[in-house]
């Protein structure tokens, strides 16, 4: 079984590709607490790489930044690649199949309320050879605005 759950913050802002077939994906780094501290009673981090694909890659690149808190669920994937002095570079990095937002740098939220958007798709082997960096357009509605705030939801309303 090769599954992985993470709670950190990002190191820096996401960075969104796009492949050849236009399926977008992001990477960014995310700093993880350890367990336990060191000698001097400080509590270091590990830095992990994640990728994220598809609808996801794109809200994380629009909504989250460096010092953003995520939860993560997905899987460890290793993958190889010649490097240009010739030497076989081995990285690895986690897919993420669900990323739950939980807060922004500065907030010190615990947790989610289950009012924060979680993003889930099923993710692609990533290919580093195919993709390019491609900006993206900035989102005017922001839609955090109204966090906290009730709303209702009746099943009349439902098409079906």
């Amino acid at each position: 079984m090769n599954k992985v759950f993470l709670i950190g913050r990002l190191t820096r802002d996401p960075e969104l590709r796009y492949t050849s077939s236009n399926i977008p994906s992001a990477s960014f780094s995310l700093a993880v607490d350890r367990t336990f501290t060191n000698q001097n009673g400080e509590r270091e981090a590990d830095f992990i790489n994640i990728v994220v694909w598809r609808k996801q890659a794109e809200n994380v690149k629009n909504y989250l930044s460096k010092g953003s808190q995520v939860a993560i669920d997905g899987h460890i994937q290793t993958r190889s690649y010649d490097g240009q002095d010739g030497q076989k570079r081995y990285v690895t990095e986690v897919i993420a199949d669900n990323v739950q937002f939980l807060g922004t740098k500065g907030s010190n939220n615990g947790g989610s309320n289950g009012s924060q958007p979680s993003t889930n798709d099923n993710p692609t082997p990533y290919d580093f050879a195919d993709t390019q960096t491609t900006p993206t357009t900035d989102v005017s509605n922001d839609p955090f605005a109204d966090f906290g705030s009730s709303i209702e939801i009746s099943d009349d309303e439902l098409p079906f």
